[in-house]
């Protein structure tokens, strides 16, 4: 056979090769449950301690006066770990959703025809946009009217006791008190913005934290797990240091703390014991999987994009000490980059 007819063999040959490839089995080649198991296990151990610390190096870190949040030290962390959200949306989460929902083991129609995963990311965007705007002005105005309220009672109060004399010397009281509640109000104000944007931030991490822990968990394969155990390892540190600086800027109480922290630590954890729960009957290649994951994903990809863009960076990009400060601001941008570039690197291996 000359050289011109078996590549001619290849040209014929090569569609049907690369669609042998995009087979919607599962792969049950290398599958060893035992050893599987040991990495699962060491993956929910080294998850869990690494997000756990992760996530509390902020918090604590109020203790340490270099850390606190009015320090250059605190932007520098932030903005690293904002970089580590942001590379998670862009690098991770939503190529995984454009992965899923545009499978060959999914419908050409419509799955393939329309970009579901930017589309969903782009709504999730949208209803985290409203979401923020929404609560804050809800819980802005309703303390903003309980102040007022008690202002108002106050000088009543103090009027049927006074003179007119008295009531003259009242007024410039209460024009310095008035001055003093603006700046109050502008406080509790921004003690809500943080309060909002660590809840919703929280979500978004979540449901991506969810989806890998059952993926991870149902895997069969220790070739599969043996990198993944390590980068998720990493990851879940790195986002539970960009979840962990917004918290301590919320400052919740105690209680409240600790659940946000447990509850991020363990999540990951738990999707990993769902995961090996259902590993017998779940086929990461089904339609019905295949969609959930795309979806969330995709969702996932919108909210943490939002969150790293909005409320995390340009806030505090935007914010006057940065702008008064050269040094802070090449020494964060330098932060963001770095860690956009720790967790991009991460994607090799998971």
């Amino acid at each position: 056979m000359s050289t011109l007819q078996r590549f001619l063999c290849l040209l014929f040959l090569l569609p049907s090769l690369v669609l042998g490839d995009c087979t919607c089995e599962s792969d049950n080649e290398e599958r060893d449950k035992r050893q599987a198991l040991q990495y699962k296990l060491a993956a929910v151990a080294s998850i869990l301690v690494a997000g756990a610390i992760g996530v509390c190096i902020p918090i604590l870190g109020k203790t340490i006066p270099a850390l606190r949040p009015e320090k250059g030290v605190f932007f520098m962390i932030k903005a690293f770990a904002a970089g580590v959200i942001l590379s998670t949306g862009f690098i991770h989460v939503l190529p995984d959703a454009f992965d899923s929902l545009t499978s060959p083991c999914l419908d050409e129609n419509p799955w393939r025809r329309f970009p579901f995963a930017g589309f969903v990311a782009m709504t999730s965007a949208i209803l985290t946009l409203m979401v923020d705007s929404f609560a804050t002005s809800y819980y802005s105005k309703s303390g903003f009217n309980k102040g007022q309220g008690g202002i108002d009672g106050e000088e009543k109060a103090v009027g049927e006791q006074e003179g007119d004399h008295h009531m003259h010397v009242h007024s410039h009281a209460t024009h310095a008190h008035g001055s003093s509640s603006v700046v109050e109000n502008s406080a509790s104000l921004d003690l809500l913005r943080h309060r909002v944007v660590s809840q919703v931030l929280e979500l978004g991490i979540v449901v991506h934290s969810v989806i890998i822990g059952i993926s991870l968990g149902a895997s069969q394969s220790p070739k599969t797990l043996r990198p993944l155990v390590a980068a998720l390892t990493f990851h879940q540190f790195f986002e539970g240091m960009g979840l962990g600086g917004c918290i301590s800027q919320a400052k919740f109480k105690g209680g409240a703390t600790a659940i946000m922290v447990l509850f991020f630590s363990l999540t990951t954890p738990v999707g990993i014991a769902i995961g090996i729960g259902i590993s017998n009957v779940y086929n990461e290649n089904s339609p019905t999987a295949l969609i959930v994951e795309g979806i969330f994903n995709a969702a996932s990809a919108g909210i943490l994009i939002y969150m790293a863009l909005v409320d995390l960076l340009a806030a505090d990009f935007m914010n006057p000490r940065m702008q008064a400060n050269f040094l802070l601001q090449i020494g964060a941008n330098f932060s963001l980059l770095f860690g956009a570039g720790c967790m991009s690197l991460l994607a090799k291996w998971a």
